[in-house]
């Protein structure tokens, strides 16, 4: 149940927010009172997610490219300007892959690598000197459990993920003394248009997926998760209620992973 209060005053950027988990992670700290930058490649429709979400004049929408360093700072340093502050760093923003090795493309694999863990840390190093000035901060990943175990024909998108996992780690060795407080959520199955195949079909309609995963219990709580499964896990994450919470990596997927 969402608190209208824990984020009174706080001031959150977060990325991916057009949409899927990032815009339900943006909402849910909206929604519980926090002022929030909801930072898209997509500007227009970051812009539209701010201002169907609820927290009213208090949220805008940005456009940003989490690859162009030059590009966080300028965020951060108009949220700065313009809110005095920075508490909450959501780093959601990512891109699909699906490679089988004799299609793999170097090049392409760079360019996820780029987008889902460099872009991941180009934002955190722009955020993490504001959150310091203001007495500390969370910084909160969106990882997958791609990120935890192997899988064919993921080897881009799941080397970064696992990037992500240790990067996770490091940096809440490397910001604690800072009162920065970093931990990802690492999410399964969910309905985003990340489900969709490259022939456009939805990958938990495949009969594969229904049978393995919901007939046979792969997943335990017997169906895919939505945005909001993530919301309420993610929000903790990034409260105050989380304060000596940092450095983990909590899975957000029904179940799956205790059937590995």
């Amino acid at each position: 149940m969402a608190d209208a209060h824990r984020f009174a005053g706080k001031v959150a950027i977060a990325t991916g927010a057009a949409r899927g988990i990032g815009r339900a992670i943006a909402d849910r700290l909206a929604a519980e009172g926090a002022q929030v930058i909801y930072a898209d490649i997509d500007g227009d429709e970051a812009a539209a997610a701010a201002r169907a979400g609820g927290g009213g004049e208090a949220c805008a929408g940005a456009a940003l490219d989490i690859t162009d360093a030059a590009d966080s700072r300028r965020l951060v340093a108009e949220v700065l300007t313009e809110r005095g502050r920075i508490d909450v760093l959501v780093n959601n923003a990512a891109i699909l892959d699906i490679s089988p090795w004799d299609s793999l493309d170097y090049e392409r694999f760079r360019e996820v690598v780029r987008v889902n863990m460099d872009g991941a840390l180009l934002c955190t190093m722009a955020a993490v000197p504001a959150m310091e000035k203001g007495g500390g901060g969370r910084i909160l990943m969106t990882a997958s459990i791609m990120g935890l175990f192997g899988s064919k024909e993921s080897l881009p998108y799941s080397t970064a993920k696992g990037g992500i996992v240790n990067m996770v780690r490091c940096l809440a060795c490397d910001l604690a003394g800072r009162n920065i407080t970093v931990n990802a959520i690492a999410p399964g199955f969910i309905d985003t248009r990340m489900a969709r195949l490259a022939d456009g079909s939805h990958e938990h309609e495949t009969d594969y997926f229904r049978t393995v995963y919901l007939d046979y219990e792969k997943i335990p709580l017997r169906r895919s998760g939505l945005p909001d499964d993530l919301a309420g896990p993610a929000a903790f994450l990034c409260s105050d209620d989380a304060a000596y919470v940092t450095g983990q990596i909590l899975t957000v997927d029904g179940g799956v992973t205790a059937t590995f």
